[in-house]
C-alpha cells in the first residue's frame, strides 16, 4: 500500500518546493497543492462554494496520483486541511463536507515546515505579518487530528532534514 507523506504549513514556508525535490530524491509521485492553481483563475473573493470546489478539488488530484502510483510512498504538496484553516480564517467557518473528511482522510506522516525560511512575495500568498499565528494553527490542527507529524527547519538544510525525517519515519513503519 502506497504511503502518503503531506507537506504542510503556513505560506511560503517552501512546500511546493520541498514537496518536488522530495518526489525526485525518492523517485516517486507527488500531489500538487489545486487551491493554488484554483485561486489563481478567481475573480472575485474566495466564497463558500470555493472553499468546496477546493476541497474536492484536492482530493481529486489525490485519488488521481494514488491509483497511478507504483511506488512505495508519495509526497502531497499541502493537504485539503488547508481548506478548514483558511475557511476559518477568512469566512468564520468550514464546511461541514471538509470537516467530516478531515478524520476519514488521513496521510500517513506529515512534515511541517517552518515559517524561517525568508518570505517571498508571490500572487497566491496574503499574510506575511501572520505567519506565526498560522503556524500555531497548523501545530494544533495536526494535534487536533492525533497527527503523525514533524517539524521541518532550516535554510540550507532543509532538504537534509526532510530527508532524515522521512527516512526515520519509513524504517518505523
Amino acid at each position: 500500500m502506497t504511503k502518503k507523506i503531506a507537506i504542510v504549513g503556513p505560506e511560503s514556508t517552501g512546500k511546493s518546493t520541498l514537496t518536488k525535490l522530495l518526489a525526485k530524491h525518492y523517485n516517486t509521485l507527488w500531489v500538487p497543492e489545486f487551491a493554488r492553481y484554483y485561486c489563481a483563475a478567481l475573480t472575485a473573493p474566495c466564497t463558500m462554494q470555493d472553499e468546496i470546489n477546493m476541497f474536492h478539488g484536492q482530493q481529486a488530484l489525490e485519488e488521481s496520483i494514488l491509483a497511478i502510483a507504483e511506488q512505495e510512498l508519495i509526497f502531497c504538496d499541502t493537504t485539503f486541511l488547508t481548506v478548514k484553516i483558511w475557511s476559518d480564517e477568512m469566512l468564520g467557518e468550514t464546511p461541514q463536507l471538509v470537516l467530516d473528511a478531515l478524520p476519514l482522510r488521513t496521510y500517513d506522516h506529515y512534515l511541517l515546515l517552518n515559517i524561517d525560511l525568508p518570505w517571498q512575495e508571490d500572487p497566491q500568498r496574503n499574510f506575511p505579518h501572520m505567519r506565526e499565528h498560522f503556524m500555531a494553527i497548523w501545530h494544533k490542527e495536526l494535534k487536533n487530528l492525533g497527527a503523525d507529524y514533524v517539524l521541518i527547519s532550516g535554510i540550507e538544510d532543509r532538504l537534509q532534514n526532510a530527508l532524515k525525517a522521512i527516512d526515520k519515519f519509513l524504517e518505523t513503519k
